[in-house]
């Protein structure tokens, strides 16, 4: 007789082999990086914007999973909708009927997106923008799709295409005929709409890498560049929608945008079952699903799933009966007007910038000459590093994790979760702080730290 299945045991006898079995079994060089820069700690639970270790330390979470976390971890609303979802046993995913959940998500979605009109469901938000890619290649009849230098849209083949950053797409050609240009550049836009062939421009409003905003104006005039020649506007939204800049949606923040395609992902999951959608104009779906011969001309297998489905609308429903847009635009303030004060506090720091709680922080050339020194023998060895120096002492002496935005960038992404509260805020400007005294400082632990990274660095060439 087999033996029943148990987690909690399972998890018990071989829970500590966590990174043996990633090394043996997974991505090799995730723990091999983990141990490198000592972020290869045990996490046993986390609550809210906060997790503890295997110590029963407490840590503050100013990543959330990516994103992901946008309510934080285990938020009590969503769990009872998975859990009433699972007790409710209905017969999901038949693939021939209609089931409730995707109709009332999709209607509580479009609530926020008043001039759109339909959704499909995917499981993530490179699906959404996959999507969004073929959708516009349909409707408009043409092959090409612009995209920003340095933006992230996904990792799968379509999305890659439209992925500004070279190091994603080395070694994975050929990809989509597609066309870069600057985040901005109203003119580079104009000169490739007029070839004739392009059938829409996928932009984020707030790029994730480096975290720079679209020029005020630019969203609007490029939408009506778009629309005089036939072209589609996307506004991939995986990352900056459901509250993270301030507003339901990055876009929102310029009066008159109104893309044909919006893509989220990200916090709608409640941080447990993945899913992503893309939201658009009824005249796109109707052209791609013109037929019943077509109705299944795009699908996923998983897409609309019971699970899913009732994780977003929970997700939706706190965010509009606990306030948490206004909560972002509040405490989000709060955080870039503290970080804003340190500006001329200190040299390396160069800058701060963002929207809500989707913040960057970059660090720049100092003037004096002992730091000048010190910065570039770290430029020198791989640009980056300083960032990385700051991050990890934020975590292992002041328990705060956070990440570097972007590969050879001296900029770190706050991007918590939603939920955080002003004590979070103050928590983390302190640690902030503590850290930025030191490196200018001259000495000590960091730039011990910092000299064993450039080693590293030099011997991986």
């Amino acid at each position: 007789m087999s033996k029943e299945f148990d987690l909690a045991a399972l998890l018990a006898e071989r829970g500590a082999e966590r990174y043996e079995l990633h090394s043996r079994y997974l991505n090799h060089q995730l723990p091999r990086m983990l141990h490198t820069i000592g972020f290869d700690k045990v996490y046993e639970r986390a609550e809210g914007a906060h997790f503890w270790d295997a110590d029963g330390a407490d840590h503050l979470d100013m990543l959330a999973g990516f994103g992901v976390m946008g309510l934080g971890r285990h938020h009590p609303v969503v769990r009872k909708a998975l859990h009433d979802v699972l007790d409710a046993s209905l017969a999901d995913l038949t693939r021939f009927d209609c089931q409730p959940l995707p109709g009332l998500l999709a209607e509580r979605l479009l609530a926020h997106s008043p001039h759109l009109d339909r959704v499909f469901f995917g499981n993530s938000g490179t699906e959404a923008v996959e999507t969004a890619l073929k959708f516009a290649r349909y409707a408009t009849g043409k092959p090409r799709i612009l995209y920003c230098s340095h933006a992230f849209h996904g990792l799968t083949t379509g999305s890659l295409s439209v992925n500004g950053e070279k190091g994603f797409k080395d070694g994975f050609a050929p990809l989509l005929p597609d066309t870069a240009i600057e985040l901005g550049d109203l003119d580079a836009l104009d000169r490739e709409l007029r070839k004739g062939d392009v059938a829409a421009f996928v932009v984020e409003p707030i790029q994730g890498k480096g975290v720079h905003e679209a020029p005020p104006g630019f969203l609007r005039a490029a939408q009506e560049l778009l629309h005089a020649s036939g072209a589609l506007l996307i506004a991939d939204e995986v990352q900056t929608g459901l509250g993270r800049t301030g507003d339901f949606y990055a876009y929102q923040h310029e009066e008159g945008v109104e893309p044909d395609l919006v893509c989220v992902a990200k916090a709608l999951s409640g941080g447990y079952v993945p899913v992503g959608a893309t939201l658009g104009k009824d005249w796109i779906f109707k052209k791609v699903y013109s037929s019943m011969d077509r109705v299944l001309v795009h699908s996923a297998s998983f897409g609309s799933n019971a699970q899913a489905m009732a994780a977003g609308l929970a997700v939706l429903s706190v965010m509009e009966n606990e306030g948490i847009v206004a909560h972002v635009r509040r405490v989000g303030e709060l955080l870039f007007s503290k970080l804003r004060e340190l500006v001329p506090r200190y040299e390396l720091l160069h800058e701060v910038r963002g929207r809500g709680l989707m913040i960057g922080i970059e660090f720049g050339r100092p003037s004096s000459l002992g730091l000048r020194s010190r910065w570039t023998m770290l430029q020198a060895a791989r640009k980056g590093l300083f960032a990385q120096m700051v991050v990890v002492p934020l975590l292992q002496r002041h328990r705060i994790l956070t990440q570097v935005s972007g590969d050879h960038l001296e900029v770190i992404k706050l991007i918590p979760p939603l939920i955080v509260d002003e004590a979070d805020v103050n928590r983390f400007v302190t640690a902030f702080t503590a850290v930025m005294d030191d490196a200018h400082a001259g000495g000590g632990l960091m730039w011990d730290f910092g000299r064993t990274l450039v080693k590293q660095a030099v011997a991986q060439r």
